[in-house]
């Protein structure tokens, strides 16, 4: 009742669902009692929420569906994201389409240092859960840190699988190496992503991963998950390299090529500002 009588008061054109859960099973009757389009937005909810609501609630999976068969416009964040609503939620062909995630190419941000125990390093960032992948990072990690003796892994945000991650470092003999500053500001991110050797997006499923997009706005040479829709931004060996996560080898030698081969990551850290501004939010918007 109350969130009717807010959406009366406040008379919207369009209820626009952003990220599909109850939220979206309310505003179905919602936008109906009010008469106006409703727009469906997919973020890639479906694949990376933390406990697999989807795989587990019949009844989130039933209005997910309904929805797609009823919005007026469904829009995904990747092709993959679509397509897994097609497979998964019997989203007709054809009827999403794909807006991606924007960046501000100049954001404006005061670059706020980190206070880590070397200059040289790799960089995660995101939240700290398993399906982010910062595990096998830390493994790719563990097979290059002999190679680059002055190097160190910077793995920021916070979540569930932080702790074990630090104990793992430290198992690993590597507790010195690898830094867990926690959830960073915008500030933060921004000095990071400027100072970092190489970024690293390791995930085990990723629906687009708009910190791709930040890395590559800021020159900084990147590697991402084969696994999803990263792959839609990056090109391999163009503006950037993709690599199978969960082969740690091949995520280890994909680090340690952008590391060594100083014509490749010039290349990358070139290619990467050019490659953002396609994501720029006044084209996304339009």
């Amino acid at each position: 009742a109350t969130l009717v009588a807010a959406a009366e008061e406040f008379r919207p054109d369009v209820v626009h669902v952003q990220c599909f859960s109850a939220n979206g099973a309310y505003a179905m009757p919602l936008a109906n009692r009010l008469r106006v389009p409703l727009v469906v937005t997919l973020q890639g909810e479906a694949v990376m929420d933390d406990m697999d609501i989807y795989d587990r609630s019949l009844a989130l999976r039933l209005a997910l569906t309904r929805a797609g068969r009823k919005a007026a416009a469904v829009t995904a964040c990747s092709r993959f994201v679509l397509e897994d609503a097609e497979a998964r939620f019997g989203l007709a062909p054809g009827r999403g389409r794909v807006i991606p995630n924007g960046v501000e190419l100049a954001e404006g941000v005061t670059a706020e240092p980190l206070s880590l125990p070397f200059e040289r390093f790799v960089l995660g960032v995101g939240r700290v859960v398993e399906k982010k992948g910062f595990d096998l990072l830390l493994k790719a990690f563990e097979r290059v840190a002999s190679l680059h003796p002055d190097l160190g892994l910077v793995i920021g945000g916070n979540g569930p699988a932080r702790d074990r991650l630090i104990a793992a470092a430290a198992s690993a003999g590597l507790g010195d190496r690898v830094a867990f500053p926690g959830t960073l500001s915008r500030s933060q991110v921004a000095w990071a992503l400027d100072a970092a050797s190489v970024f690293v997006l390791p995930s085990r499923v990723e629906p687009f991963g708009i910190v791709v997009v930040e890395a590559l706005r800021a020159g900084c040479p990147t590697i991402v998950s084969s696994r999803g829709g990263a792959t839609e931004i990056v090109r391999d060996g163009v503006n950037g390299i993709v690599a199978d996560p969960c082969d740690t080898a091949a995520l280890a030698q994909a680090i340690h090529r952008a590391l060594s081969d100083e014509g490749l990551a010039a290349r990358l850290r070139h290619a990467g500002p050019t490659r953002a501004a396609d994501f720029d939010w006044r084209l996304i918007t339009a």
